[in-house]
């Protein structure tokens, strides 16, 4: 697939920013995420609504495609197209450039497990559409990246914690809330986008 320029360039900043990589302990909790980027009059970037189940610490939150690593997985970017496949139907091995990975991060609350989260940016062609897989996926937006860096977009979301609410930093975008993990993973593609002068 011929890369749009504006991947090209994001490509190549991502080429000069190695991505940090969390100490991990003999027998580490992996996950891995895809920022899918689809280029069309603005780079559009595919969100998720998780699926609600009780065993899910993430259920019904606005995400990124992605989750665990296993066994069998040969390395990070293996999960991370594998879960975006099953997730949203997007054939990434076929379909899918990998422009780069950013820092991993890992949650700051205990209340969820202590997971070490690999982000992979990856562009896909403009006629690209997610098919959501039910049992994991309530609904799947392709979200232009813009107007989630609009400042319009930046809020604060009220959460309830075991000593109290606490605000976190999150962005809005139609009916749809990111916080967390996801705020925290695109806030370096936004940084990352900035110093491209996207």
């Amino acid at each position: 697939m011929e890369l749009d320029p504006r991947l090209t360039l994001l490509r190549r900043a991502l080429e000069q920013r190695p991505a940090q990589r969390l100490p991990r302990g003999p027998e580490p909790l992996e996950a891995a995420v895809s920022l899918i980027l689809r280029p069309h009059n603005e780079l559009e970037l595919l969100l998720i609504e998780r699926a609600r189940h009780e065993a899910d610490p993430w259920s019904g939150h606005v995400a990124l495609p992605g989750g665990r690593r296993k066994p069998d997985d040969p390395d990070l970017i293996a999960t991370a197209f594998r879960e975006t496949t099953e997730e949203t139907g997007i054939p990434l091995s076929r379909l899918g450039t990998l422009l780069g990975r950013l820092d991993e991060v890992r949650p700051t609350t205990p209340r969820v497990p202590p997971i070490i989260i690999a982000p992979f940016v990856v562009a896909v062609p403009p006629d690209t559409e997610a098919r959501p897989e039910p049992r994991e996926v309530n609904a799947a937006l392709w979200v232009p990246l813009d107007a989630l860096r609009a400042e319009g977009a930046a809020s604060e979301i009220l959460i309830e914690l075991e000593n109290g609410s606490r605000a976190f930093p999150s962005l809005r975008y139609g009916g749809y809330t990111v916080w967390g993990l996801t705020y925290r993973i695109l806030k370096q593609l936004f940084e990352l986008a900035d110093a491209c002068g996207l």
